[in-house]
């Protein structure tokens, strides 16, 4: 389970933000996570406690939102999510697509006083 080490370093760039700009208290720090992201959103959302314990960080709220794994036939160039639709197109039954989204990882938000 490498999303431990992931959220340390989240945790890190927050801190390293909160500094420079002079923040005194985060509440609430949003992630963006691909569907085809290497991290798993459940994980991530299980070690997070373990990794703000006894930290500024212990009160702060973790949100991750899912992003579609869209991708676009080059046929039809109906845009779909090529998880649920196991990488054929709905529209014209394609298997040729261009990937539009499902890798990001980002921090999204962080939110603090």
């Amino acid at each position: 389970m490498h999303e431990l080490g992931i959220v340390y370093e989240v945790i890190k760039i927050v801190d390293n933000f909160a500094k420079e700009n002079n923040v005194e208290k985060v509440e609430k720090i949003v992630l963006e996570i691909g569907q085809l992201s290497q991290a798993i959103p459940r994980y991530i959302e299980d070690c997070y406690p373990a990794a703000v314990t006894e930290t500024p960080y212990e009160q702060t709220k973790l949100e991750i939102i899912i992003l579609p794994a869209n991708g676009k036939c080059n046929l039809c160039k109906e845009v779909y999510n090529i998880i649920d639709n196991r990488k054929i197109c709905p529209n014209c039954e394609g298997e040729d697509f261009t990937l539009i989204s499902g890798k990001e990882f980002r921090i999204k938000e962080i939110a603090g006083y």
